[in-house]
């Protein structure tokens, strides 16, 4: 392996609402638990805007470096460290590291775990060349697996596979996926299609229908922006009128949160998956009893959802649309963000 650096480049915020700084800081060590791993590629996910712009009640660490959907290769390693090798390519994800001890941890539900350590939150994350994270929670990416195209399923695939299954949708059944054009909502209706389900995709624009239409798998659209009324829309795109069986909700804004239930099929199951910073959630009290509907949340994955998440993608069912930026271009990708103009995903080249 090549020496590692005392330095690097990096993305950091010193403070809250920005700005990104493009800086040289140290490369830290891993402790006994850890491996440090060379971040070839990051993808770059709302969460990280939301992370600069302090959307969320639980506060940043700062300084900080974000990002959390890291693929590279394994450059160092604690002395406890014996199941990854120098050598090894692994993906640094949300979820850096948990106490492994507590009751969810024990229960396969480690993203619960009140000392969950957030890569790009609560300890620096991928946008930066080295980063630490525990070996019990790196993702195992095999070597035949391009670390470009893996970046966006390490956060973004993981955590709409989950949804999927949370939802209880069965093969032949009908899901929509709402903001089905973003980073997460392109992968969400590849996984579908994957899992047997088929796919209605809810967003708005020409581009976005296209590439969902033709890319990536749904049989129907619904362009948000222009529908007279959404809810009858999405009903009349299922084959007998009564709404999808799911609803999967990765927008970034409050509105189709309050919508879905009214769309979706009795003993339907709506999955809230996004986090539209201050949002709330109203559903119709009568409708939703007398459908029996299910509402319910889905957080990220844990590492069997991950195992599994990237066996879809080493066997060629999903392909991320994405494009590639370098590092020190983060700012511009935030920018995109805010305006809505991104179609999939953007990845950070960290050599850039």
């Amino acid at each position: 392996m090549p020496e590692i650096p005392k330095k690097q480049k990096a993305m950091v915020i010193e403070k809250t609402g920005g700005p990104v700084e493009f800086k040289d800081i140290d490369v830290q060590q891993p402790g006994p638990d850890e491996v440090l791993v060379n971040i070839k590629y990051s993808g770059v996910c709302h969460t990280d805007l939301h992370a600069v712009n302090g959307d969320w009640p639980l506060p940043t660490k700062l300084p900080l470096v974000g990002g959390h959907e890291g693929a590279g290769v394994v450059v160092a390693r604690g002395e406890l460290v014996k199941d990854v090798e120098i050598g090894d390519h692994a993906g640094v994800k949300w979820i850096n590291g948990s106490c492994l001890a507590c009751d969810f941890c024990q229960q396969s539900d480690e993203p619960l775990c009140s000392k969950a350590l957030l890569s790009g939150y609560t300890v620096d994350g991928t946008f930066q060349q080295y980063c630490i994270a525990k070996a019990a929670h790196v993702a195992r990416l095999h070597k035949d697996i391009p670390l470009d195209g893996v970046a966006p399923v390490l956060c973004a695939g993981i955590t709409v596979y989950k949804g999927l299954k949370e939802s209880g949708a069965k093969p032949g059944q009908t899901v929509a996926i709402v903001g089905a054009g973003g980073g997460l909502g392109s992968l969400a209706q590849q996984y579908a299609k994957a899992m047997g389900l088929r796919c209605i995709a809810i967003d708005a624009g020409e581009d976005k229908r296209k590439m969902c239409l033709e890319q990536l798998g749904s049989y129907a659209f619904v362009d948000f922006s222009t529908s007279q009324n959404v809810a009858k829309d999405v009903q009349a795109a299922t084959e007998d009128g009564l709404g999808p069986h799911a609803v999967i909700l990765v927008a970034t804004a409050e509105k189709p949160f309050q919508q879905a239930a009214e769309y979706v099929r009795p003993r339907g199951t709506v999955v809230f998956i996004g986090l539209p910073a201050g949002a709330y959630v109203r559903a119709p009290v009568f409708e939703s009893v007398v459908k029996m509907i299910t509402i319910r949340a889905s957080y990220v994955g844990n590492r069997k959802d991950t195992s599994e998440a990237l066996d879809f993608y080493r066997r060629g069912l999903i392909k991320a649309p994405f494009k590639t930026v370098g590092l020190s271009e983060l700012q511009s990708v935030y920018d995109m963000m805010h305006k809505g103009q991104i179609a999939g995903r953007y990845v950070l080249d960290t050599s850039k």
